[in-house]
């Protein structure tokens, strides 16, 4: 019987632009567990290798760049200055691209071709499965994040209109939780129901156009002040070790990319590893120049006053800024969907695999089951964004699960991958590759259990 994938469709990738391709990088594994051999494309499909390397680092960076980008500003103050943000970055980086070249390698030596199957093929059922219910929560924090972005701006935009001096209460329609929960049901919830979101034509390249924009004010505001703009302290060396790695989930949250890595990998033209560890590079030091810009001239302009929003630290009536926040705005209401489609497919595949119910067999009941999904969903990241008003709370969190897909998953695979080869006498460079997959895992378990304690026992002492 031929393999079936819940939304598995490959012919579309490439320099499109379309809203449904970063869904499908994420979408959930097979149900049912027919060898490859028997729907797999041969190596000359015209619908497989349609990407070319310029494509391919288009659309790395176009997965990489994203909301995050506003907490930069609060993570080089996080970190103690600009010389410890940068120097953190720099760091991190090394290991973030190593991490998308392993999975690449992985992917190559298992014949899987999504981030989640790689996981299954190299780790095993018990790791497979936790790499999906991780992807399922990281997706459902990102749509919290998304709505708090989304109330954090209207803010801003409502005082200028209703002409009212910024924390006064007006009437009760300028509310932030009727003004969250209107737009929700008005725009994020229709666009999240349908099956396919496909139409959804030029959400990424919205997505792009306004993280630039973001980026180009904050620079420019920096360089030309506005006069009440004054800047707090301006820190310059880090408080202690520990703040410095408390800004490392907003980095992981902002560069994490790796779960659409694989299947890019695979939609290449010439999958090739070294071909792809440029791909990689390129992407990485264009996503570095973007956070960089950011971050320094976010910090620079505020100081240790910056918001962890930072373009909430910018004057309400300032109509640049006021563009840069319905450019945030509406790239947030159309990735919403995006982000919950993926996490509803891999929650469908967990689901249906739990049942035993192979996917074409359950057709009749897939709208109910989804418009349920779909419902539950929304309706718990809306009260749980109305009730967490702290964008950098919730970035914290799920930072730590990013932490996961860039450093434990990539090191475990690489780890068991070198363990799997027969040879009798290792070389030198299978010692050297298993110690860096045990780092990996080691850094990545670091960070992630840091987060955890700080949302469990820090928030519960304040």
């Amino acid at each position: 019987m031929a393999q079936v994938s819940i939304n598995n469709d490959y012919s579309e990738w490439g320099l499109s632009t379309d809203a449904g391709e970063r869904a499908r990088l994420l979408q959930s594994p097979c149900v049912d567990t027919a060898p490859k051999s028997e729907w797999e494309a041969s190596p000359g499909d015209p619908d497989r290798g349609i990407t070319s390397t310029l494509g391919a680092v288009f659309i790395v960076v176009n997965a990489c760049l994203g909301a995050g980008l506003l907490n930069f500003p609060a993570a080089f103050s996080t970190a103690g200055g600009v010389a410890a943000g940068i120097a953190l970055q720099m760091g991190m980086l090394v290991f973030i691209i190593s991490g998308l070249v392993i999975l690449a390698y992985c992917s190559q030596a298992s014949n899987e071709r999504t981030y989640q199957e790689v996981v299954w093929a190299v780790c095993g059922k018990l790791t497979g499965v936790l790499c999906e219910v991780a992807i399922a929560v990281y997706t459902f924090g990102t749509c919290i994040a998304f709505l708090i972005i989304i109330g954090d701006q209207q803010d801003k935009i409502i005082a200028v209109m209703a002409k009212e001096p910024e924390g006064a209460s007006g009437p009760w329609y300028t509310d932030r939780k009727f003004t969250i929960s209107l737009t929700a049901f008005l725009f994020i919830l229709p666009l999240s129901i349908p099956r396919e979101i496909g139409f959804q034509k030029y959400a990424s390249f919205l997505s792009v156009v306004g993280t630039w924009y973001v980026t180009a004010i904050v620079i420019i505001k920096y360089i030309w002040p506005d006069k009440e703009m004054t800047p707090g302290n301006i820190l310059t060396r880090p408080a202690s070790w520990m703040a410095v790695f408390n800004a490392m989930p907003t980095i992981c949250f902002g560069f994490q990319c790796h779960v659409s890595s694989v299947p890019v990998f695979n939609s290449m033209r010439q999958p090739e590893v070294k071909t792809w560890g440029g791909v990689v590079t390129a992407a990485m030091v264009i996503a570095l120049a973007v956070y960089m810009g950011t971050g320094i001239c976010g910090f620079l302009t505020f100081g240790a006053a910056v918001d962890p929003d930072v373009l909430l630290s910018y004057p309400s009536e300032d109509m640049a800024v006021a563009v840069a926040r319905a450019f945030i705005i509406l790239s947030v209401l159309t990735s919403y969907p995006i982000l919950h489609f993926c996490g509803r497919a891999v929650v469908e595949g967990l689901w249906l695999r739990y049942q035993g119910v192979p996917v074409e067999e359950d057709v009749g009941r897939e709208r109910r089951r989804r418009v349920l999904q779909t419902l539950v969903w929304f309706l718990l990241t809306l009260l749980l964004a109305l009730f967490i008003p702290d964008i950098g709370k919730v970035i914290s969190v799920i930072g730590g699960l990013a932490a996961c897909f860039i450093f434990i998953f990539p090191g475990l695979c690489l780890i068991q991958a070198k363990l799997s080869e027969m040879e009798e006498v290792k070389p030198a460079s299978w010692w050297v590759l298993v110690s860096y997959g045990v780092l990996l895992v080691t850094l990545g378990a670091f960070i992630f259990g840091q987060t955890t304690a700080n949302a469990i026992f820090v928030d519960l002492l304040a």
